[in-house]
């Protein structure tokens, strides 16, 4: 591929990543990953997604870093670590064509089942009582763990739990945010033992990005707050729609 095609590819990719995650707090790969998957192979994309996801988080964690639950993210980290390590060593051995599809079906699932809820069932959950328990945490940080090291995306599982649970976007954003950043930068050290994972191409394409990634943030901070949460839920899942239906038919 041509360099200036490559390069408009990768800055619009992460563009809209970067805009989608710091409007919603997570779904930085749903929106990236729709272009950057197709052209790169998942070995190379997922890292630079997940360098360019961390940034994008840390810029826009400033928002709810007051209402971070410490007690609760323990669990959760150490349930996504050990979910990553787990997933990493799968990375190579996944079929670039296959995997994308898989990934499409799986955000393109996810959004509707969300959408049909939020706007089929339109009395709010009520917000859960209480922390939840180490072990429903821990099961729930293994699982975000693993998807996320395979598609660079650990905040979908934990979007659900929180959708569950009733808590409010900025509370979701709290637990959801600094949760990415950890197991992704846990991700990409497991990633650095896998072989040609990490090397000069990956800081070059990340170079390029983190500009797009921090404008997109930016405007996606700005449209935050200017929301009600049934807005900000319905916007954010239909972007995801977009993105698993582009992965799968495009």
């Amino acid at each position: 591929m041509q360099a200036p095609v490559e390069l408009a590819m990768l800055s619009t990719a992460v563009f809209l990543g970067g805009l989608v995650s710091g409007f919603s707090g997570f779904a930085f790969s749903a929106a990236a990953g729709a272009i950057l998957l197709h052209v790169f192979e998942p070995i190379a994309a997922i890292p630079l997604m997940m360098f360019c996801s961390i940034a994008s988080q840390s810029m826009s964690l400033v928002k709810v870093y007051r209402l971070i639950r410490w007690r609760e993210l323990a669990p959760l980290w150490i349930g996504g670590m050990v979910g990553a390590m787990v997933a990493v060593p799968l990375m190579a051995t996944v079929h670039p064509h296959s995997f994308r599809i898989a990934f499409g079906v799986f955000l393109a699932g996810y959004a509707l089942y969300m959408l049909t809820r939020h706007l089929l069932i339109r009395r709010p959950l009520t917000p859960a009582a209480g922390a939840a328990s180490v072990p429903a945490l821990s099961v729930v940080g293994l699982a975000a763990g693993a998807l996320g090291s395979l598609t660079a995306m650990p905040g979908a599982l934990m979007v659900v739990w929180c959708e569950l649970r009733g808590l409010s976007k900025e509370s979701q954003r709290a637990l959801v945010q600094p949760f990415i950043i950890a197991v992704q930068i846990f991700a990409i050290g497991l990633y650095c033992l896998q072989p040609h994972a990490i090397g000069f191409e990956l800081f070059r394409h990340l170079a390029l990005a983190l500009p797009a990634v921090g404008l997109g943030t930016f405007i996606g901070m700005s449209m935050f707050s200017k929301v009600n949460d049934q807005v900000f839920r319905c916007s954010a899942l239909i972007i995801i729609l977009a993105s698993g239906c582009l992965m799968v038919f495009a």
